[in-house]
């Protein structure tokens, strides 16, 4: 009799982690929550199992560890509970937010692959930190338990270098690894699978255009099942205007703002990310409820920020649509996309020429298919968790027994004399430093972390990082008296 196999799946953020697990055989759900505000006395864990009252408690959670140790505990729960023992957890699949170009797909997670994970802390400081504090809680907890990483970058590992290297010196896409490398990955493969079948079409077949559309947002083509291009760039704030994010601007205002308004690179980085978009453009909101409510009780200003927000996804889609030559449907998912009749037709208002036709009816139905014209307008609810599980899955079962069986007894891997947070530090000094030997980042990271660190410290820790150090700079020779 085959197994079933349960998978956990965790999303580990800075300071939450967002959990759900299933039962693969039905892809049921059996359990889902999130445990919010790690590292303080008064973090909140939410715990809904299938079919029963959902459980909310203020607790004391100072780790990502205690955090997932909750989160086991609760699935063991003789009154909550959903399994009887760890072992009823076939593997546990982590949302990775950064792969590089190193990961063009999911993959089992080794020594090896947590290295190339740290190395890309790089460029996603606030992401893969809390993505590995997960994998190594996982470690911890569940020994023996096999887990994948499935990244938020891979699906976009595809598109050709005509589109995602930037007019900038080529020496910084080689030296820097600057480029195009998109984001919300597992959810554009997702829904063009989905939409494929409710098509009834191969995928292999088909070009489509995703519309991700949340508080952050993302268009990505997809030709034959293959992402050819994406709007979200080397950072996820490239792009569309989003919920708190501007999207593509003149990079020349960045140093204009600097100096106009006397601010440094992280206020500006902040001003793009956390205060821009919808919320910059309103000053009062960035729910796009709010701003569709007060939009019709007559405000300019939030009327104004919705035709910005719509202007400039309609202009991505038309520039994909040339990119693509042929598009056989245009499918919107997401918060926004899946919800709002409303944006859905202001975005496609205009582009019945090009056989983009929305039906009115169906779309205030919010049915899958709510068009009537040549190009299909879908909307498909995305499920991330879901995907993560099916991938985590599928690598699992094709496993040999051997590497199975020796997965399930791993070596321990020399562990870091120093924690996770000191550790992205260092990785952040190496990239930023390359040419730094191992003396010169010592000095670096020690100010940064507080406490004296040696070079052969660095170094050793430089090696268990996969990190190439710059070679230790000959000492200066004495001159010699004439």
């Amino acid at each position: 009799m085959t197994k079933v196999m349960k998978i956990l799946v965790l999303n580990s953020g800075s300071s939450s982690i967002k959990f759900q697990f299933m039962r693969m055989e039905d892809e049921r759900l059996l359990a889902k929550g999130i445990v919010e505000k790690i590292g303080s006395s008064d973090a909140i864990v939410t715990y809904q199992p299938e079919g029963r009252n959902r459980i909310r408690e203020i607790r004391e959670v100072l780790n990502h560890a205690v955090a997932i140790e909750l989160v086991l505990n609760l699935l063991l729960s003789a009154q909550h509970g959903v399994i009887h023992e760890k072992t009823e957890i076939d593997g546990i699949g982590h949302r990775v937010v950064h792969g590089g170009e190193d990961f063009a797909e999911s993959v089992l997670i080794t020594d090896k692959v947590k290295a190339a994970i740290r190395k890309c802390i790089q460029f996603a400081p606030l992401h893969n930190p809390p993505n590995l504090k997960g994998i190594e809680a996982g470690e911890a907890l569940l020994p023996g338990v096999p887990q994948v990483a499935v990244f938020d970058t891979a699906f976009h590992q595809t598109i050709p270098p005509k589109a995602y290297i930037y007019g900038l010196p080529y020496a910084l896409y080689r030296k820097l690894s600057i480029r195009r490398y998109g984001f919300h990955g597992t959810s554009h493969h997702y829904v063009a699978l989905q939409a494929a079948a409710i098509l009834e079409r191969p995928i292999e077949k088909l070009n489509l255009i995703t519309c991700h559309l949340g508080n952050g947002a993302s268009i990505a083509a997809v030709a034959g099942g293959k992402s050819i291009d994406t709007t979200m760039g080397f950072t996820p704030l490239e792009g569309l205007v989003m919920g708190t994010r501007c999207g593509s601007i003149d990079p020349a205002l960045v140093p204009y703002i600097m100096e106009r308004e006397k601010l440094g690179p992280k206020e500006v980085d902040s001003i793009m990310n956390k205060n821009s978009g919808m919320l910059g453009l309103t000053e009062t909101s960035n729910d796009m409820r709010e701003i569709e409510q007060e939009a019709g009780h007559g405000s300019a200003r939030h009327q104004l920020a919705l035709e910005i927000y719509c202007h400039t996804a309609k202009k991505y889609i038309g520039a994909y649509m040339a990119e693509l030559g042929r598009v056989d449907a245009i499918v919107f998912t997401g918060g926004i996309g899946e919800n709002s009749r409303l944006v859905r037709r202001l975005i496609t208002s205009g582009l019945e020429e090009f056989g983009v036709v929305l039906d009115p009816a169906k779309n205030e139905a919010n049915e899958r298919v709510v068009s009537s014209g040549r190009v299909k307008i879908m909307v498909v609810p995305t499920n991330e968790e879901l995907a993560i599980a099916r991938d985590t899955m599928q690598i699992l079962s094709s496993r040999p027994p051997e590497e199975a069986a020796i997965a399930a007894a791993p070596e321990p891997s020399r562990p870091s004399a120093y924690g996770p947070d000191a550790v992205a530090k260092l990785v952040l000094l190496w990239a930023q430093n390359r040419g730094d030997d191992p003396a010169a980042l010592a000095r670096k990271w020690g100010q940064e972390i507080g406490r004296a660190v040696s070079a052969g410290d660095t170094a050793r820790e430089l090696g268990r990082l996969s990190l190439p150090a710059a070679a230790p700079r000959p000492a200066k020779s004495a001159r010699k008296k004439t």
